[in-house]
Parts: C-alpha cells; sequence; structure tokens
C-alpha cells in the first residue's frame, strides 16, 4: 500500500524471528520454520488464520491497517500467555522484547487508522489492554 509503517514492521518482525532462531539455535532445538516458504504453516489452524488475514488485508489500505492491528494484539496475547509457562530467563527477555515490540507496532498501527478517519476494535485482547497500549508512549529499550 506504500505506507512505509509496513516496510518497517516487516524488517522488524524479521529481528524478531532472528531472536527466536538464536534461542533455538543456543539450546540446540529445530528450526520449525527452517524448511518452509514465508506464509507456510504446518499448523492448520496458524494457515487458515494467515490466508484470511492476507485476503483481507488486500482489500484497502484502512483493512490492511486493521489487520496489522489484529496481528499484533493475537501476538501480545500469545507472548503472554507462553511467557507465564516459562521460567527461562533467555526466553524471559526474548518474549518481554517481543511483547514490547508488538505494543509498538500496534501503537503504529493504530496511528496510521487514524490518519485514515478509521478505527479498530480488538480481537484477542480487552478493549481496556487495547487502550492503555495505545494511549501509552512508544516504548524503547530493554523491558
Amino acid at each position: 500500500w506504500g505506507l512505509n509503517t509496513f516496510d518497517n514492521i516487516a524488517a522488524s518482525e524479521q529481528s524478531h524471528m532472528d531472536a527466536l532462531l538464536m534461542l533455538l539455535q543456543r539450546y540446540a532445538l529445530p528450526d520449525p520454520a527452517a524448511s518452509t516458504a514465508a506464509g507456510v504453516f504446518g499448523n492448520p489452524v496458524l494457515q487458515g488464520l494467515y490466508g484470511a488475514l492476507e485476503a483481507a488485508g488486500q482489500t484497502s489500505l484502512v483493512a490492511a491497517l486493521q489487520v496489522g492491528a489484529q496481528i499484533e494484539e493475537l501476538d501480545i496475547r500469545d507472548l503472554r500467555a507462553v511467557k507465564a509457562t516459562v521460567d527461562n530467563a533467555d526466553l524471559t527477555l526474548v518474549y518481554e522484547n517481543l511483547e514490547m515490540g508488538s505494543r509498538n507496532h500496534l501503537r503504529a498501527f493504530h496511528t496510521n487508522l487514524q490518519r485514515q478517519g478509521a478505527s479498530y476494535t480488538p480481537v484477542h485482547i480487552t478493549q481496556a489492554e487495547y487502550d492503555a497500549i495505545v494511549n501509552s508512549p512508544r516504548e524503547t529499550g530493554m523491558p
């Protein structure tokens, strides 16, 4: 859609993947994405969600921004859930940084939606959580 936000967030998401790959390598764990192309998931639920969101995001700029917001809030919800199950300091730190990045991305999508005269209703986190994130300043540094 010619919006820098999409390119910037895509680059950031690659750095997130790189951080997770570093942990997989550190702990000699297999990389589940090593033999798949971008947008291909072994989990059929994720594959279906990806297909639906990709199709929705191609209909308009506003729809693409709303899809971006939905992905970020889904990431936030999932990161919070998995973070609660680990006791490894390396994992906790990476998950906290990923969640901070997702909060920043959510803020970016929210701001761009406002510029388009549009809004977004959260699907995966509460409205109160969403409002708290988008009404707080961009985060920097490590949590």
